[in-house]
């Protein structure tokens, strides 16, 4: 399973897209055999690079990116530990095409704990933090102040107890409005049911006629949206894969090699 990330490297008034795109993932949990590949598509040049990268970090395989000013953000753990927590954030540098150093979040996460980031009017990160303990659940949101490549600073936005056991916002997706210091999202992944929750026991219900897509299967998910005019070049040739040299296209051989076989050998993802 793929994951990927649009980003793009600021060239003043015409940036240049590209996105990431990576496996990384245990194929077999006793002896700890990886599977890695990490590559890079620039929409201008309209080629894949190979990307050599060790991560210390461990991104995982369901958790979505969020993109900020070019670069994309995700919620993350130390690499090599038996607990897979993400109690950190990494950033991928699409102007580097490399990424940066874990940065830790404000807040112990536990087990059962639920990290989710958005970002607010594409100038700050918001993070998510839904408590799945025994008795009432709890979500806090937390707010950048400041974010450079090795330093964040945070400041606590929010903090709603749910008494009901319920989760009024999913852990998927949300996004917030700062100035009414209100949380929004979906009540559950499947639900028609959109949640307005703040301050002071502040709680309102948003019911859809009809569940999106008219599919009980539709994943509903909230996100914040800045409109924009730039049009994404597109590949010259759909479908052909162009390589800067023949050592990328050895490089992107191998790795499909690697891939096709141990899917045939039925391998254990994690």
């Amino acid at each position: 399973m793929f994951s990927y990330a649009l980003g793009y490297e600021d060239k003043g008034s015409c940036p240049s897209y590209k996105f990431l795109r990576f496996i990384d993932q245990c194929v077999d949990y006793k002896t700890r055999d990886e599977f890695l590949w990490y590559e890079i598509y620039d929409f201008d040049s309209s080629l894949w690079k190979s990307l050599d990268i060790t991560p210390h970090w461990r991104i995982l395989c369901h958790q979505p990116g969020v993109s900020l000013k070019g670069n994309t953000y995700w919620p993350a753990s130390q690499r090599n530990t038996n607990d897979v927590i993400d109690d950190h954030i990494i950033c991928f540098d699409f102007t580097s095409e490399s990424f940066g150093p874990l940065l830790r979040l404000p807040f112990d996460a536990g087990d059962e704990d639920y990290v989710t980031l958005s970002y607010v009017r594409e100038e700050k990160l918001a993070v998510l933090l839904t408590h799945n303990e025994a008795g009432p659940m709890e979500f806090e949101i937390w707010i950048t102040t400041k974010i450079e490549a090795e330093k964040v600073l945070w400041s606590k936005f929010l903090r709603v107890l749910e008494p009901d056991h319920n989760s009024l916002i999913t852990g998927d997706s949300f996004f917030i409005d700062e100035d009414k210091k209100v949380a929004m999202g979906f009540e559950e992944d499947y639900s028609k049911t959109f949640n307005i929750a703040g301050e002071a026991g502040y709680y309102k219900k948003l019911k859809f006629v009809e569940r999106l897509g008219g599919n009980i299967h539709c994943r509903a998910k909230a996100c914040s949206y800045v409109p924009s005019l730039v049009q994404i070049k597109q590949p010259a040739a759909v479908g052909k894969r162009k390589h800067q040299n023949d050592l990328e296209k050895q490089r992107c051989d191998q790795n499909m090699s690697s891939l096709v076989s141990l899917n045939k050998r039925g391998t254990v993802w994690w």
